[in-house]
């Protein structure tokens, strides 16, 4: 029945997805407002079909440490799931992605009207720059900056590497970055096709204020989202037998 129920939501969800993209060509040449509306639809879509076919919810947790206007959002990235689901608490978030999705065909042109944040990895300190250039005018615009710290997604058990470029972009802002932790990797593994009943948690906790230097910022940041991480891991396997075992 996994596998089934695995198999229908893929060929659902890249069906919806491929006549969705082809129907945003009429989308993009008119504004970044209307794409951004059409990514919240896929988004709610993708949710609406992992809860009903495969049977997978999600829940959020720490919603009071969210505010209103502008933010910059640290997550834990495990999954496919995380790098969309923003759209289901913001109108216009702005990911902090790799600058080879800009040339995916009618996506990667998506992307460009909603003046996401593309970074080249392999730029280095042009990398920065870029980043702290497109944080800084999304900022301006009261939206809520997110950025995966570790750069790429990583088993649940395994934390990955932190990059710099969550550093810098504490330093230039001068506001608070809200840390987010996710068990999401225990559901929809990378690189998996199988996506596995139960509900992925994801909790925001609280701000690191600014001011800190880097070594107690990055140490800071490193504990509590570890630490948050370990524990949703550890009480979703306790609740659900079907989530991926321990490696």
């Amino acid at each position: 029945m996994l596998y089934l129920r695995s198999f229908i939501f893929n060929l659902a969800f890249y069906a919806f997805s491929t006549a969705l993209t082809i129907a945003m060509l009429f989308v993009v040449p008119f504004s970044g407002k209307n794409v951004h509306l059409s990514f919240g639809f896929w988004i709610r879509a993708m949710a609406a079909m992992l809860k009903g076919i495969v049977g997978l919810d999600h829940q959020f947790l720490g919603l009071e440490n969210l505010p209103e206007g502008k933010a910059i959002i640290a997550c834990k990235h495990q999954s496919a799931w995380e790098t969309g689901i923003f759209y289901l608490l913001s109108k216009y978030p702005a990911y902090v992605l790799k600058k080879e999705l800009l040339s995916i065909p009618i996506y990667g042109q998506c992307l460009k009207k909603t003046e996401m944040i593309a970074v080249d990895r392999g730029a280095g300190g042009a990398a920065l720059k870029t980043l702290l250039r497109g944080a800084n005018r999304a900022l301006k615009d009261a939206r809520q900056v997110i950025i995966f710290p570790e750069g790429t997604r990583a088993s649940p058990d395994v934390p990955g590497a932190y990059h710099p470029g969550i550093w810098a972009l504490y330093k230039s802002a001068g506001i608070p970055v809200i840390p987010a932790a996710v068990n999401s990797g225990l559901f929809w593994p990378r690189r998996s096709f199988l996506k596995r009943p139960g509900r992925i948690t994801m909790e925001f906790l609280e701000p690191i204020a600014p001011g800190l230097d880097r070594e107690t910022f990055m140490k800071t940041l490193r504990t509590r989202m570890d630490e948050a991480t370990a524990r949703l891991v550890a009480q979703a396997r306790a609740t659900y037998p079907s989530a991926l075992p321990p490696a």
